[in-house]
């Protein structure tokens, strides 16, 4: 049968009917005469039917023989086509590849994506925005090939590098009391109204570790899941809240919010990309990687 028909056999009766003798074929393969012969009589047998009759010109292709070969030329298309997708894969131009990111940085993500797209604009890029939990459990399940956070989970073997400094700071709206003040005393939060990130994110991690090492108890009236949320509710004056700088710059600017001279702050994180399996890694992932570890602290928010 036909489906018996190998690649090796479909050349052999190319070169042969294009050569015009099986020892022209064979020097044209690099083979032997009695090894193209042998294929000759194998594809023949999957056919069932004649492919080559001999003629004074040589051997040609019987009707058979022509739709073969021109079968064999569509396959031969095919495997260039896919080389050269494949090598295009191998250089990294094209290709996918997934990028997690925690909340906090989807303030800096979308625009070092759009310079990495900017050299590699055939390559697709997936952006996977969640908390802490979520990008860690990602990384784990291997839905994302890389992921930026502030703080690599310790019960996975990852692959990380710095990406950049990651300042947190006490904010507060313009009008608060505390909003004039030339230095506050970690002491002076006691008992002040904090807004804060549900458990589990890392910015509430770092705001529990203010409170511990301040050995300050402030009054926590929200406990909420977004950044922009947080902002708006202190910039209602609901209370204050200890967040990435990075998320505050367009407020800082506009002078919607404040940033409290808390010492002890800001306090200073850095920005992680971290992988796993690098070797695995496909060619698109890898440029993405090297990318982020040369470019990512060029597109961090520069804040005063």
């Amino acid at each position: 049968m036909l489906n018996d028909a190998t690649l090796k056999q479909l050349r052999s009766l190319t070169a042969t009917a294009r050569c015009g003798t099986i020892s022209a074929a064979a020097d044209n393969l690099h083979l032997t005469a009695q090894a193209i012969g042998q294929q000759l009589k194998l594809l023949e047998r999957a056919v069932g039917v004649p492919l080559l009759v001999r003629t004074p010109r040589g051997l040609e292709p019987t009707d058979a023989g022509r739709e073969l070969l021109l079968a064999a030329d569509r396959i031969e298309d095919e495997i260039d086509g896919c080389a050269q997708a494949i090598d295009l894969i191998r250089l990294g131009k094209v290709g996918s590849v997934s990028l997690g990111a925690v909340s906090t940085a989807k303030y800096f993500s979308p625009k070092l994506l759009a310079a990495f797209w900017h050299t590699h604009p055939d390559v697709d890029v997936k952006l996977r925005i969640g908390n802490r939990q979520e990008t860690v459990a990602a990384i784990a399940d291997h839905d994302v090939d890389i992921a930026i956070m502030g703080r690599p989970p310790s019960a996975l073997e990852l692959e990380s590098r710095v990406l950049g400094p990651h300042p947190h700071v006490v904010i507060a709206s313009p009008t608060h009391p505390l909003a004039t003040a030339s230095s506050i005393k970690p002491k002076r939060l006691h008992g002040e109204r904090f807004l804060v990130r549900e458990e589990g994110s890392g910015t509430r991690k770092l705001t529990e570790l203010l409170f511990a090492s301040a050995n300050v108890q402030p009054k926590i009236v929200m406990e909420i899941t977004s950044n922009e949320t947080i902002k708006q509710a202190v910039m209602a004056n609901l209370g204050v809240a200890l967040i990435s700088a990075h998320t505050i710059a367009a407020e800082l600017e506009d002078g919607r919010l404040v940033i409290l001279p808390v010492d002890k702050t800001p306090i200073m994180r850095q920005w992680i990309a971290v992988r796993r399996e690098p070797g695995h890694l496909t060619p698109a992932a890898q440029l993405l990687w090297n990318f982020l570890g040369d470019h990512a602290s060029d597109y961090l928010p520069e804040i005063d």
